[in-house]
């Protein structure tokens, strides 16, 4: 089946939403760009296939955290009806993030959040106006606006078609 997902994560919360959008060649597994496989009226009767979750994502300290085993133990399933879509990504938070990066070497996770801490920098010597919710709070919008708050990964084969050691993590 072809689609794709629509994941929103809540703050943390995910949506994912399923539906037919690409063909998948069947010699490749590869996506192509044609709108659909078989004629117009096969592909009206069969009609989009639709998914759409909310999760729910515990609370995590300021940091780069892995979220890929979570969303799957949620979405898992869903993602297994589809042979070939996209799953949108969406984060229900103004002061988190999502990213896709690898996991193999930890200091790739902790030499970010040190970068991120750098350029923008937390604390009442930082520039900010908005601190109503504390200082550590207009920092994480800026990271959030700079990373942005959704992802759009393709389903191959029911699973989600990343690099070798490319997870999801959530900025917070």
């Amino acid at each position: 089946m072809q689609g794709a997902v629509l994941l929103a994560v809540q703050a943390q919360p995910v949506r994912v939403k399923l539906a037919r959008s690409i063909n998948c060649n069947t010699s490749s597994g590869h996506p192509s760009a044609s709108a659909g496989s078989g004629t117009p009226s096969q592909m009206a009767a069969a009609g989009p296939k639709w998914a759409q979750k909310t999760v729910t994502l515990p609370p995590h300290r300021r940091g780069c955290h892995l979220i890929t085993p979570k969303i799957m133990k949620e979405i898992g399933q869903d993602l297994a009806e589809f042979k070939c879509g996209l799953a949108h990504i969406f984060l229900q938070h103004t002061s988190a993030s999502l990213t896709i990066n690898e996991n193999y070497d930890s200091d790739v996770r902790s030499d970010t959040e040190t970068f991120l801490n750098r350029i923008v920098p937390e604390g009442t010597s930082a520039p900010w106006k908005h601190t109503l919710e504390g200082p550590d709070d207009m920092p994480a919008h800026i990271k959030s606006s700079m990373f942005g708050c959704a992802l759009t990964i393709p389903i191959t084969n029911g699973t989600f078609n990343m690099g070798t050691w490319q997870v999801l993590r959530i900025g917070s």
